[in-house]
């Protein structure tokens, strides 16, 4: 299950409310509601993970285009 990222509204709209925590299933509705203190809150979009790793072998070499004299299908015979 997905863990997400929750804020308080805050009532005079201004700064950032307080950020927290929930896992969730990945079908389930967002909160409208912080589930201690019932205050509106919104999710928080936030930057994925991204992971790069080293190889020492190189990615082998990509096939040919779609097109006249290169395409494998045949629609260009």
């Amino acid at each position: 299950m997905p863990t997400y990222i929750y804020e308080t509204l805050r009532p005079d709209g201004d700064g950032q409310g307080e950020r927290f925590e929930v896992r969730q299933s990945i079908g389930d509705p967002p909160l409208t509601r912080h589930p201690e203190t019932g205050l509106p809150v919104r999710r928080v979009i936030s930057g994925g993970l991204g992971l790069l790793t080293r190889s020492e072998t190189s990615l082998p070499e990509p096939g040919p285009g779609c097109g006249p004299g290169t395409c494998g299908c045949g629609r260009f015979s």
